[in-house]
């Protein structure tokens, strides 16, 4: 078994996800309230998880935006968090996260793991994820 500890970034609201960097790493899209006078979001489900080799390009103009944005209710809005990884982990890490926790826009990977037993530690901005489990 391998085991890989994945920091979180974020949180980065959707009209400011050029913010997001432009490195290889695992995304999360959440649903959020923004409170605009204590400058917080207060994260209210998780979407989607993904993974790209340049996370600010792959959100720029993303195919599954729609799908994500139907989960908005009145008063929210998306917003994302981010996790640098080296390219040759990316998608073993990002399969282990939707496995475990299977958002509603996640199609692969939420069924089957075709990796080796993988074990993660989570730190950072970790909303609606497990901080450590093996798949």
């Amino acid at each position: 078994m391998e085991t890989f500890s994945i920091e979180f970034e974020g949180y980065w609201r959707e009209k400011k996800k050029r913010g997001i960097p432009a490195k290889s790493g695992i995304y999360c899209v959440y649903t959020c309230i923004y409170n605009g006078k204590k400058q917080t979001c207060s994260l209210q489900k998780l979407v989607y998880i993904g993974a790209s080799e340049n996370v600010r390009d792959c959100l720029e103009d993303h195919a599954k935006q729609a799908g994500w944005e139907s989960h908005i209710d009145t008063g929210e809005e998306l917003c994302f968090s981010f996790a640098p990884m080296d390219a040759e982990t990316l998608e073993r890490c990002a399969a282990a996260l939707i496995f475990k926790h299977k958002p509603p826009e996640n199609s692969r990977f939420v069924g089957d793991f075709p990796f080796d037993s993988t074990h993660l530690i989570l730190s950072g901005k970790t909303g609606f994820l497990s901080k450590s489990f093996t798949v």
